[in-house]
């Protein structure tokens, strides 16, 4: 342990990825420091990972499987905002008539607002109605980890297991971007203040032409309407007949 280029030597050919090799190096430092050692540290650069996006049924499975959360999982799906701002969200920040939730920013983050479909916000009414507030997005995360692991033992679904909670703001994010390709809009949707930092959810989840989807028509504005707050997106009208589809 005293000798450093040998510290420096065995960090190198470990088989690990950058990050951890950062923190043995950190830890080797503080131990160089207190018994007096030479040591230059080693610049390991933090190689960030792509994650994987769920697909949208192993999510809602897990949101179905929660009876008193299944509203705040539901929201997080549809509005991607964090889950401490979701915590901060009060009754009075939901217009239920006009389906419209207002969004405190944290951590930098603007403060938005979002059109909650009409499902969600019946459900986050009553659950309102019910328990009067949010709880911390401590509390949020570890109810969603043991809804998902309840999920994962019925199904006997790995990909399930491998669900986070942050997933569900990775794919509002990636959805998004998919459906309009407004890289800016996805921007202020997640309250990013840099678009850096946004454009990570543009490598996230590539949709490609062999896709299959759901495909809808509408004759009246109502049905349009509908088909639009239940994620079907616009394609084309033929012969007076409006076209949408939405992935599977």
């Amino acid at each position: 342990m005293s000798d450093a280029d040998s510290v420096k030597d065995y960090v190198a050919t470990l088989s690990v990825d950058n990050s951890f090799k950062s923190q043995l190096v950190k830890c080797y430092g503080y131990f160089a420091s207190v018994n007096g050692i030479n040591w230059v540290k080693p610049v390991y650069r933090h190689e960030r990972r792509i994650p994987k996006i769920p697909k949208r049924e192993k999510i809602l499975q897990v949101i179905s499987a929660s009876k008193k959360y299944a509203a705040l999982f539901k929201v997080l799906y549809e509005t991607g905002v964090m889950p401490f701002e979701l915590s901060k969200v009060e009754r009075s920040d939901l217009d239920a008539d006009s389906c419209v939730l207002s969004v405190r920013g944290y951590k930098g983050h603007a403060s938005r607002t979002f059109r909650l479909s009409r499902e969600t916000t019946a459900m986050l009414n009553t659950y309102f109605a019910k328990y009067l507030q949010i709880p911390d997005a401590y509390w949020i995360c570890r109810m969603w980890r043991e809804t998902r692991d309840k999920v994962h033992r019925k199904m006997q679904d790995e990909s399930i297991k491998k669900i986070q909670l942050y997933d569900l703001r990775r794919f509002y994010a990636t959805a998004l971007y998919a459906r309009t390709r407004d890289i800016l809009l996805v921007k202020q949707q997640l309250g990013n203040k840099k678009l850096e930092t946004t454009m990570l959810y543009t490598q996230l989840l590539t949709y490609t032409e062999d896709d299959q989807y759901t495909c809808k028509t509408a004759k009246t504005l109502e049905d349009a309407v509908e088909l639009l707050e239940a994620g079907f997106e616009y394609v084309t009208e033929m012969d007076g007949v409006k076209l949408f589809r939405k992935r599977k």
